[in-house]
Order: C-alpha cells, then sequence, then structure tokens
C-alpha cells in the first residue's frame, strides 16, 4: 500500500481543515504509511514543497484543534494546470514526484477549478496506465458546484453572514430619527447569489432582515434601485441593503466596474469584484443627500470559524473521511457530494460522481427561489438554508482569544 498525498486550493472557508482532519483522520484508521500534504496545493506539489503531516498532527487532540483553526493549514493558491494537449512534461513531473514519494492516493480540496485538477490529473492517468488515484472533495463558500445538495463551507459563511447582518440591522436602527440611514452590504458569491440570499436567514421574531437583496442571477437596474431606496427613506428610518459582489447591468458590467474598479484577473480568469456597495452607497448619497455607509464583509465571510456551523463542521469533516477511504478502496476520478434525505428531521446520505459532471460546471440559485421583482428570496430557500447554520463548534480560548494550530509553529517531536 502506497502513501497519500492533499492539498487546499482556492479561497479557503471556516471548515476546509474540518475536511484535511477527515482525511488524516481516515488514512490513518487504513494503515497508509505516510501521509503528506501539499504546501500551497498544486502550485507547491509542482514545487516539490511537500509536508510530512505527522511532522505536525500526532494525535486527535490536533485534530480537533485543526478543526477550530480557519484558512487552509497546508496553505492554499490559485494555480490553473495546462491541457494535457502539449503540456505532457508538466504531467510527467506531477507523476514522476509521486512515484518518488510512492504516492498512491492524491486528494484535492477545492471548488469548480479544483475539481477541474483532479478531472486532468485522473485523465491523464488513465490515458497512460497510472495506478494513482484521484479524488476531489468538495469546498467553496459560493456553493456553486453541481450534483451535491450544498458544500462544505456554506453553512459556516450563511450563518456569519445572517448573524452578521442581524447585527447591522440592529446597529443602523440605532439611528436615522431625524433622517433614515442607508446601510449597503456587499456579499462574495461572484457569478452565484447563494451567500448573499443568507442575508433572509437573519429575519426572525426580533429581525426583520433586510429591505433589499439582490443577486447576480437578476440583471441590476440601477434606477429601478433608486426609485426603491427613496421610497423605502421615505417609509423607514433604517434602510438595509444586501447586494452580491457579483452584480450586472443589462449591459454585461459588473456594478463594481461602474465605480472605481481594478483590473486584476487570477490565473482562472476571475476579475477581482470589490466595490459596489461602495459604489452603490455614493450613489444614494449623491442623489438624496441621505447618510449611507458601505459594508463590505470581504474575507471575514470564509474564516469566521469562532462562528461556524456545527453541521458543516460534521459534513467538511466527513466528504475528507470519506474522500480517502474511497481512494484507499479503488475508487478515482470522482467528488463527494452530500444529499439531503430530510431536511427537518435534517438527515443526509454522502455519495460521489464523476469528476467529468462537476469540473467548471456553475450551480446558481434558482429563478423560482428569487421574488419576482428580483429583490428577495422565498421561503424555498429559506426552508433550504436553514438546516445548514445549525449548531456551533465553539473554539479553544487562551488567553481570551481563539487557539489556533498552524504550520509556523514547532514541529512535533
Amino acid at each position: 500500500m502506497g502513501n497519500l498525498i492533499v492539498g487546499q486550493s482556492g479561497g479557503p472557508t471556516a471548515v476546509i481543515n474540518s475536511s484535511l482532519a477527515g482525511v488524516i483522520k481516515a488514512a490513518r484508521k487504513n494503515n497508509i504509511p505516510k501521509v503528506y500534504g501539499m504546501h500551497h496545493g498544486i502550485e507547491g506539489f509542482l514545487q516539490e514543497d511537500i509536508i510530512d503531516i505527522d511532522d505536525y498532527i500526532t494525535d486527535n487532540q490536533d485534530l480537533s484543534l485543526l478543526k477550530r483553526t480557519p484558512s487552509a493549514f497546508l496553505g492554499s493558491c490559485r494555480y490553473k494546470l495546462p491541457p494535457i494537449e502539449g503540456h505532457e512534461d508538466v504531467y510527467e513531473k506531477m507523476f514522476d514526484i509521486m512515484y518518488r514519494y510512492d504516492i498512491e492516493y492524491f486528494l484535492y480540496n477545492g471548488g469548480n477549478d479544483s475539481m477541474d485538477t483532479i478531472k486532468m490529473l485522473s485523465d491523464y492517468a488513465a490515458m497512460h496506465n497510472k495506478p494513482q488515484k484521484f479524488m476531489g472533495i468538495p469546498k467553496t463558500i459560493d456553493n456553486d458546484l453541481p450534483l451535491t445538495d450544498h458544500t462544505p463551507g456554506y453553512g459556516s459563511a450563511a450563518k456569519y453572514i445572517a448573524t452578521s447582518m442581524k447585527e447591522i440591522i440592529r446597529d443602523n436602527e440605532s439611528f436615522g430619527a431625524a433622517k433614515p440611514t442607508i446601510c449597503i452590504v456587499e456579499i462574495m458569491g461572484r457569478h452565484a447569489g447563494w451567500l448573499t440570499a443568507a442575508s433572509a436567514l437573519s429575519r426572525d421574531a426580533d429581525c426583520s432582515g433586510p429591505d433589499l437583496i439582490y443577486l447576480p442571477e437578476v440583471t441590476f437596474d440601477v434606477k429601478n434601485f433608486m426609485d426603491r431606496v427613496k421610497k423605502l427613506a421615505a417609509e423607514k428610518s433604517s434602510v438595509v441593503i444586501a447586494v452580491s459582489e457579483g452584480v450586472k447591468v443589462a449591459d454585461g458590467r459588473f456594478v463594481c466596474e461602474l465605480g472605481v474598479s481594478s483590473d486584476y484577473v487570477d490565473a482562472f480568469g476571475h476579475k477581482q469584484l470589490s466595490g459596489t456597495a461602495s459604489y452603490l452607497a455614493n450613489l444614494v448619497t449623491s442623489e438624496t443627500g441621505l447618510k449611507s455607509r458601505a459594508v463590505e464583509f470581504s474575507s471575514l465571510q470564509r474564516c469566521a470559524t469562532h462562528c461556524a456551523s456545527r453541521v458543516d463542521v460534521d459534513e467538511a469533516y466527513n466528504v475528507g473521511y470519506i474522500a480517502a477511504t474511497s481512494a484507499i478502496n479503488g475508487k478515482t476520478g470522482m467528488m463527494i457530494t452530500i444529499d439531503v434525505i430530510e431536511r427537518e428531521p435534517y438527515l443526509v446520505r454522502y455519495n460521489q460522481y464523476d469528476i467529468h459532471e462537476i469540473a467548471n460546471v456553475e450551480r446558481k440559485v434558482p429563478k423560482s427561489w428569487i421574488t419576482e421583482d428580483g429583490t428577495n428570496v422565498s421561503d424555498a430557500y429559506i426552508d433550504y438554508a436553514k438546516p445548514l447554520i445549525i449548531g456551533t463548534l465553539l473554539p479553544y480560548y487562551s488567553n481570551g482569544l481563539p487557539r489556533h494550530l498552524t504550520l509556523n509553529a514547532k514541529k512535533k517531536k
């Protein structure tokens, strides 16, 4: 039996390290001789920057702390492998590294682009009769992977967004005795509105929730937006609006591009999206004279492990454990999925699908879950998302602050 290697890729989540803990636990239970980690994903692997997990994690206490640690413990990357055709030397280099380290099981934890990495490596292995097994472990706060009911990372991000939105609404309501205050909250998600939709989960007996919710699945109309803001401002002393970073106007431009935008594009061709709330808040003030505030959650949405959903932590651990077990049992070229059997009481089972059905496919919020006027989400979304934010895994504290497990700490002896 050979060794196992695991990597983390793309934007981290509050529970990505729970999946890593699941992989490590499964590998040790199955007596895998050595568990390696890719330092900074596939990019680090190509540079042969490989970590011996035993140097850092030796017991269940370490694994427990790992599950409570935000960011990617192994380090992440945004690195796109070239097409196989014309770049066989790159793939041969990777397989040479695998042979040198006696790696038989290769696991990669990430989103759409990471699943493309698994697809290409498993395709190359099949073309050249390589013995290694390749499995994808789902991860993305964007919740846009197909075939799985939801992705690990989404539930915790949704919990953070709903919690923060509720607190922002309470704060904004403190003012506005003379004039209303308009607060616009920008939420991640790029082309899919799952995260922005989560702002609706703040609606409860003690909170009205955001007044407007704008998802990228619906074309954004600036004039209609301003008309609605003016109407709300005439009726309320506090107006709070949730808007996705990826909303676009009719000509295809991102709203953030209407103001000052960045030209940065990553290895996968993704534009840096930021500034939507700032642009809209400035527009509101210039047209109405009202006080406005822009709030951008940014990376807080994906690193708030102190607010992680217990359901999310457990499911992230399980998909890592099952992915490792499946690879050891001979499966390859697949990704683990979560199937919900019942939402109340909440009950799931785990499955696995061919990576070719998943890689580079983006799943968006169903139009039927968005209200007809395009400014809110329906009860169908609430029913879908509510079970995903249940429970909390409390941090371990030291000197009043959460403790984390890091590679910078001294190696275990």
